[in-house]
């Protein structure tokens, strides 16, 4: 498992990528930015756990995203904030300016 985990409130981008098989990243989300809203826990990687493959642990976490984010114009209600558990492996971490 990577110990590099995330912090809380790091801003993140969904990898977009479409692979084959059994994945856990929802395609709505994928190439969006959200934040991490919370550490989860490190659970084995149940992509490769569908194949009977043996698995490494992947730090599971809570990213949010904007409605408008997510859906644009289409946004029923912009101001609402969607959560997803995404693994470790899907998620880019952002760079972040220090000016203020």
């Amino acid at each position: 498992m990577d110990n590099n985990v995330l912090p809380v409130g790091a801003k993140v981008r969904i990898r977009s990528i479409m692979p084959p098989g059994h994945v856990r990243a929802p395609a709505y989300v994928r190439g969006k930015t959200g934040d991490i809203e919370r550490v989860i826990a490190p659970f084995k990687n149940p992509e490769q756990l569908a194949y009977g493959l043996p698995a490494a642990e992947q730090m599971l976490y809570r990213v949010s995203f904007s409605a408008v984010e997510l859906w644009g114009d289409e946004a029923e209600k912009p101001e609402d904030q969607i959560e997803a558990e995404i693994y470790a492996h899907w998620i880019e971490e952002l760079e972040t300016s220090n000016a203020t």
